[in-house]
């Protein structure tokens, strides 16, 4: 059984969550989040809570039921504040810039790569730091992703992408004799 769906989950001040059918509507002061969630778990609004049940008793079912209430805890999280998260990318001649609604990259191929930023992100580029927030964390996160599976980070050198807090473990490399 999921301990996080068990309990209530709290309304922040600020917040309003409307629930018609299977979709679920959360407003705040960035925004508006919407999200349809699979009939197995019902979701109800009650006193500034949020209440979720099952509607079965299996392993898929419980297992679904933590999943919808993280995701109704993010999308809470996502209007009151956004979430976001930074790119480095190293590599001597590896250069990024947001030209009007795209990220261009130069990573070192024959050709520059072109990203469309997708709706409802905000991305900068400043030197080699990318950021990347929006209040949608699974779509900040997406897109973060794809990026970064551009140029993964090679372990001899480090060059390529890597989040602002990931550590590449160095390998030593050839020796001279």
């Amino acid at each position: 059984m999921s301990r996080l769906a068990k309990n209530p989950i709290e309304i922040p001040a600020g917040v309003t969550v409307t629930v018609s059918g299977d979709t679920v509507t959360v407003k705040g002061a960035k925004g508006e989040l919407s999200k349809t969630f699979r009939k197995e778990v019902s979701i109800e609004v009650k006193d500034n809570t949020i209440i979720l049940t099952t509607n079965g008793n299996n392993v898929f079912i419980r297992s679904l039921w933590g999943t919808v209430g993280s995701h109704l805890r993010n999308m809470m999280d996502g209007v009151m504040k956004s979430f976001e998260k930074k790119l480095i990318l190293e590599g001597v001649g590896f250069k990024s810039a947001v030209v009007g609604n795209s990220l261009d990259l130069a990573l070192g191929f024959s050709h520059p790569v072109k990203l469309p930023i997708p709706a409802g992100l905000t991305v900068t580029a400043e030197k080699n730091l990318i950021s990347i927030s929006g209040i949608d964390k699974e779509s900040v996160g997406q897109f973060a992703a794809y990026v970064r599976s551009l140029k993964k980070p090679e372990p001899y050198k480090g060059k390529g992408f890597r989040y602002d807090t990931e550590v590449i473990r160095r390998k030593q490399g050839k020796k001279s004799a």
